[in-house]
């Protein structure tokens, strides 16, 4: 492999790495999104306001919005119960429980951070 050709590797590998990062970021961006997937990957099964219980702060309009978007991403399935009154059930879709890893990385270095912090 020539130097230039190596040079232009590292370029497209760290472009395409980039890329795939604002992706992901863009995707579970904003405050609730992580939160709610970890909710559904740590509970199981919920119904919304059980997930809204669980989710301390989100407002059911912002709760809503973020599955319809996690629902279109194919990261959360949404079940309608033939129940009176109808009821509605959203679980983690196979797919989305490909972040469980990430969100466990995440809790991680949230525990080592907070005793940093609360060390000195």
């Amino acid at each position: 492999m020539t130097e230039n050709t190596a040079s232009e590797t590292i370029v497209h590998t760290c472009t395409y790495t980039f890329l795939a990062i604002n992706d992901t970021m863009e995707l579970l961006s904003g405050k609730w999104k992580i939160k709610i997937i970890g909710a559904l990957i740590l509970k199981g099964k919920m119904r919304f306001m059980d997930l809204q219980r669980n989710v301390n702060g989100i407002a059911a309009k912002m709760l809503s919005k973020e599955l319809q978007d996690l629902e279109t991403n194919e990261l959360v399935r949404r079940s309608v119960l033939n129940t009176k009154p109808i009821s509605v059930e959203y679980e983690i879709t196979e797919y989305g429980k490909t972040l469980e890893k990430i969100l466990e990385e995440l809790a991680n270095w949230g525990i080592e951070h907070r005793k940093r912090l609360f060390e000195k």
